[in-house]
């Protein structure tokens, strides 16, 4: 096997958010592999042919940039933020461990900014002590285990970042997410809504929890929950680092 397959982190949006590391890769690529609108972050060239797929394929872009790979292409599948957080790092080893004849593949793991991290850094330091972060989303778990996880990082007192809060197929679920966070959390609560960070779209919104509506978010929304030390310092928030 000649070949080598890369998984790559694109960031939030911000073209100047993308790392060097990444853009060497992108530069050596034969084959760009990913959902359409990351694909299309990546510039056309002679030598470089782009895979675009939809959403929800996530396995069969990986079996695909697998097979690319074996046969001595230079692929790169890329992703927004970073790859290793809910996203296409881990759909490729679960790919590649049905491939056995391919664990010797030269593999590369390339980080990104995520977008948690960059609304956090436009946010302030809402993150500044211990967090999680929560796909919200139930296409690959069940609801019960997203509320499960979601109360128990409450009651532990953790800041926490939330992908995926709410769509048009479940707008119902960030309202009772919402509503579990009230009950643990109280309603003086900060949580903050950045959409579309790093791009010309950009909209912060910092309320309380008593003040949040399930309407603040979407799916290029990022909702970050502060602890019960959480505050705000002029127009930023921030959280403690002995909170």
């Amino acid at each position: 096997m000649t070949g080598c397959l890369c998984v790559a982190g694109l960031g939030p949006g911000d073209e100047n958010m993308v790392t060097p590391e990444v853009r060497a890769a992108l530069a050596e690529a034969t084959d760009v592999i990913g959902y359409f609108p990351y694909v299309a972050r990546v510039a056309p060239r002679e030598g470089l042919t782009r895979h675009g797929s939809d959403n929800r394929v996530e396995i069969d872009r990986a079996d695909h940039a697998l097979r690319l790979a074996a046969e001595g292409a230079r692929v790169v599948i890329v992703s927004s933020g970073d790859p290793g957080v809910f996203a296409m790092a881990s759909a490729l080893f679960e790919a590649l461990e049905k491939r056995p004849d391919l664990h010797g593949l030269d593999i590369k793991i390339l980080p990104g900014i995520t977008a948690m991290l960059a609304a956090a850094a436009h946010t302030g330091a809402p993150l500044g002590h211990d967090f999680c972060a929560i796909n919200l989303s139930d296409n690959l778990k069940p609801w019960e285990l997203v509320e499960h996880r979601l109360r128990l990082a409450a009651q532990a007192d953790f800041a926490m970042g939330f992908y995926n809060p709410r769509s048009a197929s479940r707008p119902h679920q960030f309202s009772r997410a919402l509503d579990i966070l009230r009950e643990e959390c109280g309603p003086d609560r900060l949580i903050t809504f950045a959409r579309a960070v790093s791009t010309p779209d950009e909209r912060i919104t910092t309320v309380t929890l008593a003040e949040a509506t399930p309407e603040m978010a979407d799916m290029r929304t990022v909702v970050l929950v502060g602890n019960s030390a959480t505050r705000r310092v002029g127009p930023w928030v921030y959280t403690p680092r002995s909170a």
